[in-house]
């Protein structure tokens, strides 16, 4: 707590190569209230972020230079690596709350102060949606109790207790997250670089009985991804498909150990016939079925190094 007995909320930004949407994003955090530092962790960026965040003093307002803490990495450690580094920083510096995004997202500017009414939770976030479309979901949830996933705001809106998805949250993505809840569970893994070190911090949270929910009237906007939940099986199922090679070997990679180690080896054996079949026969592709195979022996032998192939 500050000296006068106010929360300390330091805000977590991690980016690489996304100049203009790292501004956008920072020059909405500093307007808004409660927020007492903003810590950028620059992966490693070329497109002149370091720069920016290195001369905010000489080139921005006083407000901006002086709340905005950047760290630029030596290499680029990923989102997960990002997300471990930042949120490790945000403790050391005293946060209660820390309020962990991504460079391409945006909250809106009372997304803050809506997800403070509610103080009785460990990791909660805002509704996440597509900044194209704001009655759309950017990412598809299942809601608690049911087999469907919904993809639109209204029935979000209608599956809400109390203004709350209790158990459900989008990590990352405008989420808070205690100071209690990171010294009982750690810190996120860094070995995941992307995709899947979220969902892993949250099933971690939930195995520790956190208490977890999304704020249905709080609001994260994000750019659309359609290739997530991709059709299959005759509409019966979706796959996380994308065109990244590197975004689908840490997925495919990720997400077997994810679900080995906390849904089970049947879990994990279905994500395995899946892919099979997305690749086989929903959008079959020899060559992507032998990368996904790659990635998740890796994952079973513990190697988290075969996607530094891809990096760029």
């Amino acid at each position: 707590m500050s000296a006068d007995g106010e929360q300390r909320i330091i805000a977590v930004v991690v980016t690489h190569n996304r100049l203009a949407l790292v501004r956008r994003l920072v020059e909405r955090l500093v307007t808004i209230d409660g927020l007492h530092e903003i810590l950028v962790i620059d992966n490693a960026s070329t497109d002149g972020t370091g720069d920016w965040l290195s001369n905010l003093a000489r080139i921005e307002s006083a407000e901006l230079s002086t709340k905005v803490l950047p760290r630029t990495l030596g290499t680029n450690r990923g989102g997960a690596g990002g997300f471990h580094d930042g949120l490790a920083w945000a403790i050391d510096r005293g946060a209660d709350l820390v309020w962990l995004m991504d460079d391409d997202g945006i909250p809106e500017p009372d997304c803050l102060e809506r997800l403070l009414a509610f103080d009785d939770l460990d990791f909660w976030g805002p509704a996440v949606l597509a900044e194209q479309d704001r009655s759309r979901l950017c990412f598809p949830i299942r809601l608690p109790g049911r087999s469907t996933v919904v993809h639109d705001m209204a029935a979000v809106r209608g599956a809400a207790r109390d203004g709350l998805i209790p158990h459900v949250v989008i990590p990352f993505n405008g989420v808070l997250v205690t100071r209690q809840l990171v010294d009982r569970i750690g810190l996120p893994r860094e070995d995941f670089f992307i995709w899947g070190d979220d969902v892993e911090y949250l099933w971690r949270a939930r195995e520790a009985g956190a208490r977890c929910a999304t704020v249905v009237d709080a609001h994260f906007l994000h750019p659309a991804t359609d290739e997530l939940g991709t059709p299959m099986m005759l509409g019966r199922a979706t796959y996380n498909h994308s065109p990244s090679d590197l975004k689908h070997y840490c997925m495919a990679r990720n997400n077997l150990v994810n679900l080995r180690d906390y849904r089970g080896t049947p879990s994990a054996l279905a994500f395995v016939v899946k892919t099979a079949w997305f690749y086989s026969f929903t959008r079959p592709n020899a060559a992507r079925f032998r990368l996904s195979a790659r990635a998740m022996l890796a994952g079973l032998r513990g190697d988290f190094t075969g996607h530094q192939r891809y990096l760029a």
